[in-house]
């Protein structure tokens, strides 16, 4: 069917991981939702992180802080500072990473419908061989490539 690899493009972009059902990989349907599940978890902990520090900061400057902070207290503006700064790259990293795990969930579906249509069978073949070599009497191996037609 050529339009099987559009349409295994079409469901992964609608649903991720419908793609691969569709070309009956269901194995690859865990792999792509674990990976879009890190990958947004670490963009919600870590824009949590970001303005956790970034409304402290914001208290410091407006002088409403409290010094008796477990978490924020014994810190200083510089290092509110650099935390900030360090969950907002891992944010924008971890968004990055979530919309690169989907285009490839989507390239993955479109790829795999296309390898289903080549014909594949024993007319093509790559075998491992093992020749002996008679004047050592040691085995080189080497790869053979068969066609029939």
């Amino acid at each position: 069917d050529p339009l099987a690899p559009s349409k295994a493009a079409f469901y992964s972009a609608i649903l991720p991981g419908l793609g691969q059902a569709y070309n009956k990989k269901y194995w690859k349907v865990p792999i792509v939702y674990i990976g879009l599940g890190i990958s947004i978890y670490s963009y919600t902990w870590n824009n949590k992180e970001y303005h956790k520090f970034r409304d402290e900061y914001k208290r410091r400057l407006a002088g409403t802080e409290n010094p008796d902070h477990p978490i924020y207290g014994d810190l200083d503006d510089d290092r509110l500072i650099r935390a900030q700064k360090f969950h907002q790259k891992n944010r924008d990293l971890s968004a990055l990473i979530t919309g690169l795990i989907y285009i490839l969930n989507i390239v993955d579906a479109n790829v795999d419908a296309h390898l289903m249509q080549f014909n594949v069978n024993d007319n093509l073949s790559i075998s491992p061989e093992f020749n002996q070599n008679e004047i050592d009497n040691k085995f080189s191996t080497g790869v053979k490539l068969t066609l029939n037609f």
